[in-house]
C-alpha cells in the first residue's frame, strides 16, 4: 500500500484581530470509537505476541497516522491476501472483510485475526440472515468503501446499493420481492434517512433493520458538532480524506450553520488564511483519530490567539469491546489487561 505522507510543519500562525473575544468550541465526543480502539490495539498486541512482521489488510482504520505509527512498530498494509506469504499472520481491518476474502486466507494458510467492528460484523449477519428469508437488500453507503464491500460479499445476489438520496428515486427492484434496508456504519444520518424516505415512498412495503446500523459514534460525533456549528466562523475536523465519518463531520457542520468548515489530517495542513475574520472555532475529529492530533490543533490555535478553549458536550461514551479471542491473552497466557478496547488513549 502506498505510505502515508506527513507534511512538514508549516510557519507558526499568526493572531488575526477581530472584533470579538476569541475562542474554541471543542465537541466531545470526538476521536477514537470503541471498534477503532479495539482494531489498533489488536494490532499492536499481534505484534507484541506474535513478532513483526504482521499483515494487515487495507488500513487497519482510516487514519493515515495510526497506519504510520503501526507500521514504525512493524506492521505491513496490504491491498489484497495475495501479498502475504502464506503461513504468516494477518489482520482484517475494522471495516471487515467478504467471505471470499476469509477464504482467500485460509487457501495460503495465514493465520487470521478478524479485527471487524462488531457493529460491522452485526450489519454482516443481518445481510445474511434476510438473505436467506429472501428479502431483497437496498444496502445505503458509497461504492468502493471497504465495509460496503464487505457487506455485499456476505450476501451478493440479494444486494443491491445505493448511495445517494437521488439514487433512490431511480433504483429498479424486482417486482414483488420483500425489502429491507440496510446501512454502512458512517454515514450522515440526515442523508440517510432521506434515502430512506425516498425509497418508502416508491416502495411502501420496505422494513427497517431490527436496529440502527449507523453507529453509536457515528452518530454522537454528528450531533455534537451539530450544537458546536451554528456558534462558528469556522470548523476545522481532524481525520483522513478516505475516513467517511470525518468527511460527513464537515458536510454536517457546514449544514448546521459553519461558516466554513475544513479536514485536516495534521495541524500543519491548517492555513493562516482561514481566520480572517474568525472570532470562534470549532474543533472536532472522526472516529479514527487519536487525541494527540487534537492536542497538536489546539496548540496550533494558541499561537492564533486562540487561548479559550470551551468544551461541548452532549453524550458520553463507555462503550468496550472484547478483544479478537487470539489476543485475550499475554504470551504467559493471562489475561491482558488490555482485552477490551474503547478507552480513551494516550
Amino acid at each position: 500500500m502506498t505510505a502515508p505522507v506527513i507534511p512538514q510543519r508549516r510557519e507558526r500562525l499568526r493572531s488575526v484581530e477581530v472584533d470579538r473575544p476569541k475562542r474554541v468550541l471543542l465537541a466531545a465526543p470526538r476521536g477514537y470509537c470503541a471498534g477503532v480502539d479495539r482494531a489498533v490495539i489488536a494490532v499492536e498486541k499481534a505484534l507484541e505476541q506474535y513478532g513483526a512482521p504482521v499483515y494487515v489488510r487495507k488500513q487497519i482504520v482510516h487514519n493515515v497516522h495510526v497506519v504510520s505509527e503501526l507500521e514504525k512498530q512493524g506492521a505491513i498494509f496490504v491491498d489484497e491476501v495475495e501479498e502475504v506469504p502464506p503461513g504468516s499472520h494477518i489482520v482484517f481491518s475494522a471495516h471487515g472483510v467478504s467471505p471470499a476474502v476469509v477464504q482467500g486466507a485460509a487457501d495460503r494458510d495465514l493465520l487470521a485475526i478478524d479485527a471487524t467492528c462488531p457493529l460491522v460484523t452485526k450489519v454482516h449477519r443481518e445481510a445474511v440472515r434476510f438473505a436467506k428469508q429472501d428479502y431483497r437488500i437496498l444496502l445505503i453507503g458509497h461504492e468502493g468503501h471497504e465495509e460496503v464491500e464487505g457487506t455485499m460479499g456476505h450476501a451478493p445476489e440479494r444486494t443491491i446499493l445505493i448511495g445517494t438520496p437521488d439514487e433512490a428515486d431511480t433504483v429498479e427492484v424486482p417486482a414483488g420481492e420483500d425489502l429491507i434496508w440496510l446501512s454502512q456504519t458512517t454515514l450522515s444520518v440526515d442523508e440517510t434517512m432521506e434515502t430512506v424516505r425516498r425509497l418508502r415512498a416508491r416502495f411502501p412495503h420496505l422494513q427497517d433493520p431490527p436496529s440502527d446500523d449507523i453507529c453509536y459514534a457515528t452518530q454522537n460525533r454528528q450531533v455534537a458538532i451539530k450544537k458546536v456549528a451554528p456558534e462558528t466562523d469556522l470548523v476545522i475536523v481532524v481525520g483522513s480524506a478516505n475516513s467517511s465519518n470525518s468527511v460527513r463531520l464537515v458536510e454536517v457542520a457546514l449544514e448546521y450553520g459553519a461558516k466554513a468548515s475544513y479536514r485536516i489530517d495534521y495541524a500543519s495542513e491548517i492555513k493562516q488564511e482561514w481566520f480572517e475574520g474568525v472570532a470562534t472555532v470549532g474543533v472536532t475529529s472522526g472516529a479514527s483519530v487519536p487525541e494527540v492530533l487534537v492536542e497538536q490543533v489546539l496548540a496550533d490555535l494558541r499561537d492564533a490567539g486562540f487561548d479559550t478553549v470551551e468544551e461541548v458536550k452532549t453524550s458520553e461514551e463507555d462503550i468496550q469491546f472484547s478483544l479478537p479471542k487470539e489476543l485475550r491473552r499475554d504470551k504467559e497466557g493471562n489475561i491482558d489487561e488490555r482485552a477490551l478496547g474503547g478507552r480513551i488513549r494516550d
